[in-house]
């Protein structure tokens, strides 16, 4: 089979979706691979690399192509390029996504990374989101401590002290917490808070300080049913002002705010209101994670640095993974080899099985029909 690589055209994405490492297997397993010319040079993957393993370098990596591998789902013209039958494995930001009815129209059996199954043990290695996610909570870390215009750890002069920097990190999901021992490893004094209680354990484990919410015996059975799904859950509205008067005295006192609430399919929640980022002291940053699906911000904008009134900074970078695009597209690429591994029985024939869990799960389109719920 001829698997193609296809540069990326998204604004800002320098990720590419195949590194020498994962086409070097791919070309074991028997398979022929083409990669657009000069796909990979943004994440520092030169052509030379792709063919000392084996690949073709060629103009147009959609033309012969059976299995298209992408970081973003092909857009416009691309989709054009597919020919019938034709799969395409990427991340299709699915229910978002306007174009579904015209990979369906193609033939074109799309496979969305985003929707993996996180309760499957299996399925770890093909966690896009989460490996994606790790990276974005280091180097957003980083982002905002270029923009503060302190220090972050402690230091002792013989012009006097410098105070550490007080971090606050809002969700506790794999960015947070690598967000979490990053602000720890640069010296800052760090709080977080999330709507999974169990995320108390790992927040300590940290060194980070947990911001507790009071919670009724019901809100915390319906915690607890969430956790086992791997994603927030619905709280109460006593439950709501509780931790918004928490989450407006520490966000006060902060010197950097780490907003990386999402939920699936849905627009991001508003964690931080206008009025909480007007008590902030001049200087103070915010960098807003969500900002792609709206923002957990109230002010926070795309692909902008917004200064308050008040000199608050409210970074709006969007697609963190990009800015660290090397190991970012190391990651994806084993991702996307793991699920790939899927797509072939045991006689190597590629066959897609949507009895199999994982493959039912990320299958949008197929057979000329859009399969994904919306909802």
């Amino acid at each position: 089979m001829q698997i193609g690589i296809p540069t990326e055209t998204v604004v800002g994405e320098s990720r590419v979706a195949a590194t020498p490492e994962t086409v070097k297997k791919l070309i074991g397993a028997g398979h022929s691979v083409v990669i657009q010319r000069n796909a990979g040079v943004k994440a520092a993957y030169i052509d030379s690399a792709y063919e000392q393993v084996g690949a073709k370098i060629v103009d147009d990596a959609y033309t012969g192509s059976q299995l298209v591998l992408k970081v973003r789902a092909p857009k416009g013209e691309e989709i054009q390029k597919l020919a019938p039958n034709t799969t395409v494995v990427a991340m299709f930001d699915p229910y978002r996504n306007t174009e579904l009815d015209q990979f369906a129209a193609q033939q074109v059996s799309a496979f969305a990374l985003e929707l993996l199954p996180r309760t499957l043990s299996r399925a770890q290695n093909m966690d896009v989101l989460s490996s994606q996610a790790n990276l974005a909570g280091y180097k957003s870390v980083l982002l905002a401590a270029a923009e503060y215009q302190r220090m972050f750890p402690m230091l002792m002069t013989a012009a006097g002290t410098v105070k550490p920097a007080r971090v606050v990190i809002m969700g506790v999901g794999v960015a947070g917490l690598q967000a979490i021992a990053t602000a720890k490893r640069l010296g800052a004094i760090v709080e977080a808070t999330d709507l999974r209680p169990t995320a108390k354990d790992q927040v300590e484990s940290l060194g980070g300080k947990w911001l507790d919410v009071p919670m009724s015996a019901e809100e915390q059975a319906r915690a607890d049913e969430a956790a086992k799904n791997g994603y927030g859950w619905m709280p109460g509205e006593q439950y709501i002002k509780d931790q918004a008067a928490i989450v407006d005295k520490a966000v006060s006192n902060a010197d950097i705010v780490i907003t990386t609430a999402l939920l699936p399919g849905r627009d991001a929640p508003r964690l931080i209101k206008a009025e909480t980022v007007a008590k902030m002291k001049p200087g103070s940053v915010i960098l807003d994670m969500a900002v792609e699906t709206g923002g957990n911000v109230e002010g926070s904008k795309c692909g902008e640095t917004v200064v308050t009134d008040n000199g608050v900074k409210i970074l709006g970078i969007p697609n963190i993974p990009a800015t660290v695009s090397t190991e970012a597209s190391a990651l994806y690429a084993r991702n996307v080899y793991n699920f790939v591994e899927t797509l072939f029985d045991q006689d190597k024939n590629y066959s897609i099985n949507q009895e199999d869990e994982i493959q039912k799960a990320l299958l949008v389109t197929h057979g000329g029909q859009v399969l994904l719920k919306r909802g």
